[in-house]
């Protein structure tokens, strides 16, 4: 199976100006648990679900918090084409969950390691490990 399987189609943006609350509310509207943070002045970052809960743990008011204090530089960019296997290693190595998923230069999806974990079950896939 290849990314384009198993990303998301929704790819929600908000800016680095927006609260946590307001990031928080427009990913659970959008059923998403990572946006793609992005203006004019910067790169594309990504804020996750756990940016937003690492910050509530510490005790910060998300009314007041803004999303470009909390969001991951950068993304990791998927090709459509990778295998879920290529892209569950990536995701291991870097020890991220989510992958922004590129096709011609703009972003067409996102990856979470829950979407591979779902493609995998769901197909009946096994590994060619046994056990001890």
């Amino acid at each position: 199976m290849q990314v384009r399987d198993g990303m998301s189609e929704v790819v929600l943006t908000v800016g680095p100006a927006h609260t946590l609350r307001e990031a928080a509310r427009m990913m659970v509207a959008k059923g998403t648990g990572a946006a793609l943070v992005s203006d004019d002045e910067m790169p594309p970052c990504i804020l996750t679900e756990r940016d937003i809960l690492n910050s509530i743990g510490r005790g910060e008011d998300p009314d007041s918090e803004r999303v470009a204090e909390h969001m991951s530089e950068g993304v990791v960019a998927a090709s459509p084409e990778w295998s879920l296997e290529h892209a569950a290693s990536e995701m291991s190595t870097r020890n991220i969950r989510h992958l922004v998923v590129f096709d011609g230069g703009g972003p067409i999806g996102v990856l979470s390691m829950r979407d591979i974990v779902r493609c995998w079950t769901a197909t009946g896939a096994t590994s060619g490990m046994t056990p001890d």
